[in-house]
């Protein structure tokens, strides 16, 4: 077998192995949790201006 051919097989199957490797990885580890945002009333004028522009 020619060197060259060898060096494409081989890249070819490094990078097959390598992919198996990381979709493996995203089905096994757990995604991380999302934080909980505590949305509270807006207690003055400004908070209330700034919650409305948020909103839009």
């Amino acid at each position: 077998m020619d060197d060259f051919k060898l060096k494409v097989l081989l890249s070819i199957l490094g990078g097959i192995a390598f992919s198996f490797i990381f979709i493996l990885l995203a089905f096994i580890l757990p995604p991380q949790k999302e934080e909980v945002q505590v949305i509270t009333k807006p207690k003055g004028k400004l908070e209330q201006i700034s919650q409305s522009l948020r909103e839009r």
